[in-house]
């Protein structure tokens, strides 16, 4: 299996929209900044996201994307998929066709593998990807990019500090 650009990118835009969720809709080219992704490629790949309904649109003034469903109901290998990205790392991917027109000796393995990654990344939803504190930290990281060292504790604390 090779995971190629265009599901990584979608992964980290639907996580990236994941996070900013509840500010409303979200622009692609707030995405691109962020992440560093061409915003014509996120174009593409949100066409494809909005046609199997991960995400909605919002058009004119103040509009952007919003998630299509609650993050903890949207799974990676389903992101994935919906970019049109392939899990299959078998060398016939699936066609049992691997060796002249015929299956090779290690096609069960690497079917096998193929469905142990696709098991695994539909297990994983983009909430328990927001649930990790490296990614909480990266986030954070990205959303203020000229406030050096940022603790993120201080960010995210309800309560305000007590004046000393």
């Amino acid at each position: 299996m090779k995971l190629t650009t265009k599901g990584r990118y979608a992964v980290t835009a639907m996580l990236d929209l994941a996070l900013h969720y509840g500010k409303g809709p979200i622009t692609l080219a707030d995405i691109a900044q962020r992440q560093g992704i061409s915003l014509s490629y996120l174009e593409q790949l949100f066409s494809r996201l909005r046609k199997k309904a991960l995400v909605s649109s919002v058009r004119g003034p103040g509009g952007g994307y919003s998630l299509g469903r609650e993050a903890g109901e949207i799974y990676i290998g389903e992101v994935i998929t919906a970019v049109d990205e392939n899990m299959d790392t078998t060398r016939c991917h699936g066609a049992h066709n691997c060796q002249n027109n015929e299956r090779c000796l290690t096609h069960d393995l690497w079917q096998d593998l193929s469905n142990q990654i696709y098991n695994y990344l539909n297990k994983i939803s983009l909430q328990d990807l927001m649930d990790r504190q490296a990614v909480r930290e990266v986030s954070t990281r990205q959303d203020h990019p000229d406030t050096p060292d940022i603790d993120i504790t201080e960010l995210t604390s309800v309560s305000p500090r007590a004046n000393a």
